[in-house]
């Protein structure tokens, strides 16, 4: 009998990028000494197989057809939708989750997963057969949090729970009990006794996340895949995930309540949608009006606040950007930033003295209400940027209804930025009367958002910021 074929591939344990041989250093995460060999027998891919009772070979989206067909005979098959019980998770799966696709939800520990999911479960046990696999916690501890913290109601005929790690027993339970919505949690924490190596591996998370995606596919089963993270907060394990998958979503921290779910590959959906929600001692809220979690919220108005529109996705939201100017202790002058690039900082600053005249040797904090973070290549809260730090060194708070959006040039100009009437229409939604933005991108078509005393005021330049802030 012949020695069944073995592959060998180097992969890195950190970011799981696959390489044809060994090197020091991971060329997509740069982490130096962790890239470690990696074996995969073809007899691992029968064991596929055998794991759900099948004879017949398929790829990572379940059974092939045997030769080729004319696509005029092939039958389009539309995707069936179910709600979650989560507007926000709905929205960023694509107005539901696709029956009979997999999911993988990634995040840092503590970020949430498994309380988001426990609602899930809950909700879909209403409607149909539900397992939820908890390897990282026993029954008890789950079961604590679903009914004693959350306040959960399971379906008793519908809904089951185990905590084994065998990624055989899950195949056995799914099949037994007919199955039809599956969430495991977490597919580190499984092992397969067709391949060595131990939990959390290379070799067992690649094996296990393709029996389970065989399986949920050839029996029509939704599958939720709990992943865990790497120190870069970036989904741990090897790159084949991936492919496998057909929703990839992760959670992110901004802090201690806010979460924020985007994902970075849905088949079934965009990629562009933004879920956010609220952590409560009741677990994962949906806030449908996020704008309000990014605004202080505060009564008393203070100099050095400005409010500005960013685009996060599909989503327009307000946020609120503080400064603060003090006179420098030291013998250079600092500057921190939390939530905001420090590159714009230092070119605001440089604008305003060079084409504002305002000197700015001041020790200078900009911070972003709510714990947001903007990507380094957002530039429409440069004008708001500007207005706070005018307030902060002028000691005179802005008008609480005004709203701030546009670029700043080198040449202290204030240019065009993208998607800029959803932004000004989100302000005036949310009942601001004064809307600066530059004088280039004004349209006479905002108009037809503005009521009462509601206004839309373009300005050129920096000077014209300065003057109209005075």
């Amino acid at each position: 009998m012949a020695k069944a074929k073995t592959k060998i591939s180097y992969v890195c344990s950190d970011c799981g990028a696959d390489y044809t041989k060994w090197q020091g250093q991971c060329g997509e995460c740069k982490a130096w000494n962790t890239i470690t060999e990696f074996r995969e027998a073809s007899a691992a891919t029968k064991s596929v197989n055998a794991a759900i009772s099948r004879s017949q070979a398929g790829g990572y989206a379940g059974v092939t057809t045997n030769g080729v067909k004319r696509i005029s005979s092939v039958q389009v098959e539309h995707a069936q939708r179910v709600s979650t019980g989560l507007s926000e998770l709905d929205r960023v799966l694509g107005e539901g989750i696709t029956l009979g696709s997999v999911v993988l939800i990634s995040g840092d520990p503590g970020s949430g997963k498994t309380t988001l999911l426990t609602k899930v479960a809950s909700v879909m046990s209403q409607s149909m057969s539900t397992l939820y696999v908890t390897a990282e916690e026993s029954l008890s501890q789950w079961a604590k949090r679903g009914i004693e913290r959350l306040q959960l109601h399971f379906n008793e005929d519908n809904f089951l729970l185990s905590d084994t790690d065998s990624i055989e027993d899950i195949v056995d339970q799914c099949i037994e009990n007919n199955v039809k919505f599956l969430i495991a949690d977490s597919i580190q924490a499984f092992e397969s006794n067709t391949v060595d190596g131990s939990a959390g591996g290379v070799t067992q998370v690649k094996t296990c996340a393709k029996i389970l995606n065989r399986l949920c596919k050839q029996h029509g089963i939704t599958l939720i895949l709990v992943g865990q993270v790497n120190k870069n907060s970036q989904m741990a394990g090897p790159q084949t995930l991936k492919h496998i998958i057909d929703t990839a979503i992760h959670i992110e921290v901004n802090d201690a309540s806010v979460r924020i779910l985007r994902a970075d590959k849905n088949r079934f959906g965009d990629t562009e949608q933004v879920g956010i929600f609220q952590m409560t001692e009741k677990g994962m809220r949906s806030v449908d009006n996020p704008s309000r979690l990014f605004l202080s919220g505060s009564e008393e108005h203070f100099e050095g606040s400005a409010i500005s529109v960013i685009k996060d996705g599909a989503r327009n939201l307000l946020i609120e950007i503080q400064a603060l100017a003090t006179e420098v202790e030291g013998e250079k002058s600092i500057r921190n930033c939390i939530g905001i690039s420090y590159s714009r900082l230092s070119l605001i600053t440089a604008v305003l003295k060079k084409h504002g005249g305002i000197p700015t040797y001041y020790d200078i904090n900009i911070s972003l209400v709510g714990g947001l973070k903007m990507a380094d290549s957002e530039t429409s809260t440069d004008m708001a940027v500007t207005a706070a730090l005018l307030s902060s060194i002028n000691s005179k708070p802005l008008p609480s209804d005004a709203v701030f959006i546009g670029e700043l040039a080198l040449t202290g100009e204030l240019r065009q930025i993208p998607q800029i009437v959803p932004r000004v229409r989100e302000a005036l939604t949310h009942g601001k009367k004064q809307i600066f933005i530059p004088a280039v991108a004004y349209h006479t078509s905002m108009q037809q958002f503005v009521k009462g005393e509601q206004k839309i005021i373009p300005l050129k330049n920096v000077r014209d910021l300065i003057e109209a802030l005075q």
